[in-house]
């Protein structure tokens, strides 16, 4: 008996005569739009595109995006979304001359919604009147910039406005948790500048209103940047939060502001760039301690950990990992801000698993991959995260069948989440197994990664 197929998009079970990916409904959408669907991260993986980005032949790049469909996309239907004729996409496709026009590739990348990480070309600024595009495409808009047709009458902000917006943000940061950052970042982008924006332009606020206001667009400024940083678009992921930082500041916000600085040594933190971490993460824990927040300033002791790890620092790293534990355990049971229920003990001890890993003790670490696991439901992907930890950690153990179960597990987890972060965990688990390759379990776990695009994105590193 075959295979269940179901829609790529809305995942209903697809007709036995349709050989495609897209149920009808969402094949009429797709159809219909004017601009290309935003694609899975592996769906740049594959070895036509790796050769088009390397020739830097925008023409091989249509073809690649085609052929990535299943039945191949049509000329026409690109033509359509690139504003060309049908002759003319065929015409770059075969035509040895890539094509120059800055100006075009800008658009057209931008239509088909290429990671900008994998173009040759750096994506312009586009003009004030398409701000909403732009932010589409992971730049943050700066308000104010924004033109009087852009705010609100001028009308007084209540109590209720600012509950929508958390509201808004409450279902989408659900949204990235389970599904990743890919799934709903250009909806979050759009609701930032037709909703959040207007209102801090163009209304009226009474007394309490207006702090509240601006911590709620900041809370939202800050999903956005968190969802930016999950697809890739670092840059993006900066602006937002430090915009959102300033709108902290703006309103002396010190427990949101050091949550925005916690953040932002997180995302350095991901990216090794160490003393970038350990000063940001220095920085939330000065603004932390003005809260009274014990399990923000636990959050803050421990980035300034994982930082001073990377450092190779062991001494140093430990105080901060005790002061952290410390922390946390005085605040068990104390009441959080809602923007801040994620740190729970799941994701301290993943923390913690990382600073060990980075300092090479690794049965501290397993240790504490494991008791990540012990996470709350609706955290779909922090679950992929910790598991590809632990794998990692168990290949660092050379213990390989382990670490390759482990590693199969996250793997499998990685079908509906729309994230370049998880992609980065499971390269990490597949390069630290590089020297058993040979091992049957290497060889198995390796040949899903390849099925799922996974190993393309380790172009390099010889695996």
């Amino acid at each position: 008996m075959s295979p269940v197929r179901r829609c790529r998009r809305c995942k209903t079970k697809l007709a036995a005569d349709n050989g495609g990916q897209l149920c009808s409904v969402c094949g009429r959408r797709e159809v219909m739009s004017t601009r290309a669907p935003m694609q899975l991260p592996e769906f740049w993986c594959t070895e036509r595109f790796r050769e088009a980005f390397a020739a830097r032949h925008f023409g091989k790049v249509i073809h690649a995006y085609r052929y990535g469909h299943s039945p191949a996309m049509t000329q026409a239907r690109v033509a359509r979304w690139l504003g060309v004729s049908q002759a003319q996409v065929s015409h770059m496709e075969r035509y040895p001359v890539p094509p120059q026009d800055l100006s075009k590739l800008d658009y057209w990348a931008r239509v088909l919604r290429i990671p900008a990480y994998l173009l040759w070309f750096r994506l312009s600024e586009e003009p004030s009147d398409r701000k909403v595009e732009a932010v589409r495409d992971g730049r943050p808009f700066g308000w104010f910039t924004m033109s009087a047709s852009e705010v609100v009458a001028d009308r007084e902000v209540g109590p209720a406005d600012v509950e929508t917006l958390r509201a808004m943000t409450r279902t989408f940061r659900q949204l990235d948790n389970r599904f990743g950052g890919g799934h709903a970042r250009a909806t979050v982008s759009q609701y930032l500048v037709s909703e959040a924006v207007p209102l801090l332009r163009g209304g009226r606020f009474r007394d309490g209103v207006r702090r509240e206001l601006f911590g709620a667009v900041a809370e939202m400024n800050q999903l956005a940047g968190w969802m930016a940083y999950d697809v890739g678009a670092v840059e993006a992921g900066r602006k937002h939060l430090r915009l959102a930082l300033q709108l902290c500041k703006d309103v002396g916000d010190d427990a949101l502001a050091a949550e925005m600085l916690a953040g932002m040594s997180h995302h350095a933190a991901f990216f090794r760039s160490s003393l970038v971490a350990v000063d940001l993460a220095r920085g939330a824990r000065d603004t932390a301690s003005r809260t009274g927040l014990g399990v923000l300033k636990a959050e803050a002791a421990v980035m300034e950990a994982h930082g001073l790890a990377l450092q190779r620092d062991p001494k140093a790293a430990g105080v901060a990992l005790r002061e952290a534990e410390a922390l946390f355990s005085a605040a068990e049971g104390s009441e959080v801000p809602e923007w801040l229920g994620y740190f729970d003990a799941a994701y301290l001890a993943a923390k913690f698993a990382h600073c060990f890993r980075e300092l090479r003790q690794l049965d501290e670490a397993e240790g504490f991959a494991r008791r990540s696991l012990e996470m709350s439901e609706g955290y779909e992907r922090g679950r992929l995260f910790n598991t590809a930890l632990l794998a990692s950690i168990l290949a660092d153990q050379r213990r390989v069948e382990e670490a390759c179960s482990v590693g199969l597990d996250a793997l499998r987890m990685a079908s509906n989440l729309n994230s370049v972060r998880t992609v980065t965990y499971l390269v990490d688990v597949a390069t630290r197994l590089r020297p058993f390759r040979g091992a049957p379990a290497v060889e198995a776990l390796y040949r899903e990664m390849r099925e799922m695009g996974i190993i393309g994105l380790a172009e390099g590193k010889n695996v």
